[in-house]
């Protein structure tokens, strides 16, 4: 077998699956060794690059996650809970490193997740750009320095298709407001007020969720205080990003212990 890192995609033909495959496939880092897509889907037993419209990769899409994550190093999954927490089993079954983009996770999923990643990698994060995990250092940062006079609202947009909402990303960020002001973000967040909803509650965080178009992700943390403002934002143009991000956890996650970690791991940034 090559040295170099054998990588599975699940959810090969959803938008995120399609990005990762060229990015895998192009990547002199990795080989891409197998593209998973759910049983009676279309695409299984084609060529994936002949599936997506273009050459030939030689690598056929299977039903079989089995045994697709037993001859690989990594499974990169951006996909859906129930999904995914199948593929940590696998993964774990494996020992192969269990890169997770999925967002809409329930505690009993991150349960689950969590009990996986006693015997693999696993690198999960609701983003993987290196400019929202910047942001996520930021936001939590501002939220320490200032008080509760400062309301902190989170305002995320993405496109039409999207089917969980408040987005990962914009849980990570008023997750990281909350250690900032070091409260329990349960207990603080308020989220999509409508009618006569009463007055703001000092220190609560709100999240807002905007749906439209082909928008790939734009988050702000607004700080609104007395007499002035502060807003924190990043814009995803290229969803190109996320994969980039994905498969740097993927490298990165080869020879570590095994254990659940984040991009701020990947990235160098954890400082707790």
């Amino acid at each position: 077998m090559s040295d170099v890192p054998g990588i599975v995609v699940t959810g090969a033909s959803g938008r995120m699956g399609r990005m990762l495959l060229k990015t895998v496939a192009e990547d002199p880092r990795a080989r891409l060794v197998a593209a998973v897509e759910h049983r009676g889907h279309d695409w299984i037993g084609q060529d994936v690059g002949t599936a997506m419209g273009g050459a030939p990769m030689d690598v056929a899409v299977t039903d079989d996650p089995l045994e697709a994550i037993a001859r690989a190093h990594a499974v990169i999954d951006f996909t859906a809970p129930a999904a995914t927490v199948e593929f940590a089993g696998l993964a774990a079954q494996a020992r192969c490193a269990h890169v997770i983009g999925t967002t809409g996770l329930a505690e009993d999923d991150l349960a689950r997740i969590r009990a996986a990643a006693r015997h693999a990698t696993i690198v999960r994060a609701g983003n993987m750009s290196l400019g929202v995990n910047l942001l996520v250092q930021l936001t939590r940062q501002v939220a320490a320095a200032l008080d509760e006079d400062f309301d902190i609202e989170v305002i995320e947009a993405h496109h039409n298709q999207k089917v969980d909402a408040p987005s990962g990303t914009a849980l990570m960020l008023g997750e990281a407001a909350a250690q900032g002001r070091g409260v329990a973000l349960d207990a603080a967040a308020d989220r999509g007020r409508d009618g006569i909803t009463g007055k703001r509650e000092r220190g609560h965080i709100g999240f807002h969720a905007i749906r439209g178009g082909d928008i790939v992700g734009e988050h702000d943390v607004l700080f609104a205080g007395p007499g002035e403002r502060i807003t924190l934002r990043h814009v995803a143009t290229d969803r190109a990003v996320f994969a980039r991000g994905a498969l740097k956890a993927a490298l990165w996650a080869q020879g570590r212990k095994p254990g659940e970690y984040d991009m701020l791991d990947v990235l160098g940034l954890r400082k707790d």
